[in-house]
């Protein structure tokens, strides 16, 4: 397909009748749009994903449903040509990092809202304004704990989040200061527990669950929300399964989850034992 290009992205001109924006974003195939691709730099494309997460989120807090039209003007832009991949990038984003599924509502008129997928926890203690946000970054870290042991590292952590573009030595436009968030309010909150790591030169520290999260959510729902992500079996992590379920066995069914459809699985009665 010939293209008019002018701007920074490839796509349709601008000035360029809008009504084919969502008819030009459309109909690219896979290998038009990797071609497209090869013509911005990563940056560029990484940018775009950012603005994007941005916008939907701003969106979901006013709970606004988001049409696709508009993401195409207020934010995709001069990079139609792309706009798959920036959306399939978004939405993993917004799974990984949020805990929130991208889900169209409207066939018709392709409108969107944002949909949480996080295992449920008693968020009394954050801001209304930033709770999803700030819930699913504390998902992300509670999952990454249990499956490698209950306890990890505080390297191990950070490059965990550096991998899904939450940098802790840089101020990130939802979260602010990330390290202050994990290691001061996350703790102070008893979500998480941040310890130093005995005989350690320099000094190392860990983080493990704390004693609310173990309170306000279980290892069996945690371990469904990291198979929903990569679209597995909980079962495939048997020791984790195993874990989990001994945990459930437990606590009796006393803690029942029945507010998200499909996710069973009670809170854990107690704080789980620390490792020294």
């Amino acid at each position: 397909m010939a293209q008019k290009r002018r701007g920074k992205g490839p796509g349709p001109s601008q000035g360029e009748d809008p009504a084919g924006d969502e008819d030009y974003a459309l109909t690219q195939s896979a290998s038009q749009v990797r071609r497209n691709l090869e013509r911005l730099s990563p940056a560029q494309v990484d940018q775009k994903v950012s603005e994007l997460v941005q916008y939907l989120l701003v969106k979901d807090q006013k709970k606004i449903p988001i049409k696709r039209a508009d993401i195409l003007k207020n934010v995709i832009k001069d990079y139609r040509g792309v706009y798959s991949e920036i959306i399939k990038r978004a939405g993993r984003t917004l799974q990984q990092v949020f805990g929130l599924q991208l889900m169209e509502i409207d066939p018709k008129h392709h409108i969107y809202i944002l949909v949480s997928i996080l295992p449920r926890l008693e968020v009394d203690n954050l801001k209304q304004d930033d709770c999803t946000a700030k819930l699913g970054l504390l998902t992300v870290i509670l999952s990454f704990l249990f499956m490698k042991g209950n306890a990890a590292k505080e390297s191990a952590v950070w490059e965990t989040l550096r991998r899904l573009r939450v940098d802790p030595g840089v101020r990130h436009e939802v979260f602010g200061d990330v390290k202050k968030l994990v290691t001061e309010e996350f703790v102070r909150q008893k979500y998480l527990e941040y310890n130093r790591i005995p005989h350690t030169d320099p000094p190392e520290f860990e983080f493990q669950w704390g004693a609310r999260a173990a309170k306000e959510t279980s290892k069996m729902q945690i371990l469904r929300f990291v198979a929903k992500i990569q679209n597995k079996d909980p079962k495939a992590w048997s020791t984790q399964y195993t874990e989990a379920a001994a945990e459930e066995a437990a606590a009796g069914g006393l803690f029942q989850d029945i507010s998200t459809p499909g996710d069973t699985g009670g809170a854990s009665q107690g704080a789980r034992r620390r490792t020294r």
